[in-house]
């Protein structure tokens, strides 16, 4: 894996869990009472943004060295989901077979 690659998949680790993260413990404006004028009622009240930004780094961390060790392991790689045998097909036309 190459660090383009590494950061690559760390970036899209983080958004993917950064976006399952922001719903939880939302408190939205109708709930508490505290309608701003303009907003939404489901707007809301506190969001704790780097809170979860946080909580979203240390998250991705553990996943994210979870799935660089299976892929520099080659425990799973892409061969192993290679069903039609177009690996084989396409490395046989660079080489001019």
């Amino acid at each position: 894996m190459t660090i383009t690659g590494a950061l690559v998949l760390f970036s899209v680790t983080w958004f993917m869990v950064f976006l399952c993260i922001l719903p939880t413990r939302q408190v939205s404006q109708a709930d508490a009472g505290e309608i701003v004028p303009g907003s939404a009622r489901s707007a809301p009240v506190d969001p704790q943004i780097g809170r979860k930004a946080k909580l979203t780094t240390w998250i991705t961390l553990v996943v994210w060295g979870l799935m660089c060790g299976v892929i520099m392991s080659e425990v799973i790689s892409i061969r192993d989901t290679d069903y039609f045998g177009l690996l084989n097909y396409f490395s046989g036309l660079e080489r001019g077979e």
